[in-house]
């Protein structure tokens, strides 16, 4: 398994764990429109590292997390069904794009 470009992990900051089984969509904005690059589920860590290709170009891309069932299959309500995270890529380097989680609040940062 090759590593994508773009990678993220979700800290749940409510439980001070990983939150693991969480869908993750990867998109690219082409005019007014998203177009899907890659998707994957966060593993035992929290960690997906196989969302797309492994050379990005340069654009808006936004990375989709399904907050929503990650909560539900809790039994915990969340304010946040989804939480959408928009980024620029420039380069080629590496962008680590880490959400951190509770059910009221959330936020993010750009990772190494």
């Amino acid at each position: 398994m090759s590593t994508s470009q773009v990678t993220t992990h979700i800290l749940d900051t409510g439980s001070g764990r990983p939150a693991a089984g969480v869908a993750v969509g990867l998109h690219r904005r082409e005019g007014g429109t998203w177009t899907p690059v890659g998707s994957g589920t966060t593993d035992s860590d929290g960690r997906a590292k196989d969302l797309g290709p492994e050379r990005l170009e340069p654009g808006t891309y936004r990375l989709n997390f399904g907050t929503g069932p990650y909560y539900e299959s809790l039994g915990t309500p969340t304010f946040f069904p989804e939480v959408d995270l928009v980024f620029s890529v420039t380069g080629a380097e590496h962008y680590h794009v880490p959400l951190l989680l509770s059910p009221f609040a959330y936020s993010t940062y750009r990772g190494s």
